[in-house]
């Protein structure tokens, strides 16, 4: 299982709309509107990197509102 943190920031005022739709996205565990560079906090996991390049690209991504993501994977050191 791969885990991964997508950092998102999004057009003004519409950083709640962005979080609640992406909270629904299958693969996705918490999304939560913050403050600070990033407006939207994700948590999601995919059995694969590539399923986790999918869901970000093909369903996170094409949310209305978006402008801009950054995903960090989690690593177990």
């Amino acid at each position: 299982m791969v885990q991964a943190y997508i950092l998102i920031q999004t057009e003004v005022g519409k950083a709640s709309t962005v979080a609640d739709t992406i909270s629904k996205i299958p693969g996705v565990i918490q999304a939560e509107d913050v403050t600070g560079p990033y407006d939207v906090i994700v948590r999601a996991q995919s059995e694969t990197v590539d399923d986790l390049g999918r869901m970000v690209v093909a369903k996170v991504q094409q949310v209305d509102g978006i402008t801009r993501t950054l995903t960090c994977p989690v690593v177990h050191l």
